[in-house]
């Protein structure tokens, strides 16, 4: 897992324009709209999430338009995969904790 991919998508409007293009290609002007940014700031940030190679641009005559990259984000999910079994495993044992105080709670009563 690249940690550039994390370091990009940890800045709220980059999180913010990934979340935008989950719904398709855009703009730069429409993403800047909808986000309520300058058209600079928004350049910006694509800028920064292209080098971390989460969207592509497509220019088409003086339009640039960006969509997701679904490579980086599989990485990601593949590696937060990792962790899952363990997050599992502890709700598992919460599970049975939160049932033993349940148990316990009955016989007192």
């Amino acid at each position: 897992m690249n940690t550039m991919t994390l370091s990009a998508l940890a800045e709220p409007h980059r999180l913010h324009i990934v979340e935008l293009l989950r719904d398709g290609p855009r703009p730069v002007g429409e993403i800047a709209d909808r986000l309520h940014l300058q058209q600079p700031q928004a350049s910006k940030h694509l800028r920064v999430l292209s080098e971390a190679g989460l969207v592509e641009v497509q220019p088409i005559a003086n339009r640039r338009i960006y969509r997701l990259r679904p490579q980086p984000l599989q990485e990601l999910n593949d590696w937060l995969e990792t962790f899952r079994g363990v997050w599992e495993a502890r709700f598992d044992r919460l599970d049975d904790y939160l049932h033993e105080l349940q148990q316990s709670n009955e016989i007192v009563e």
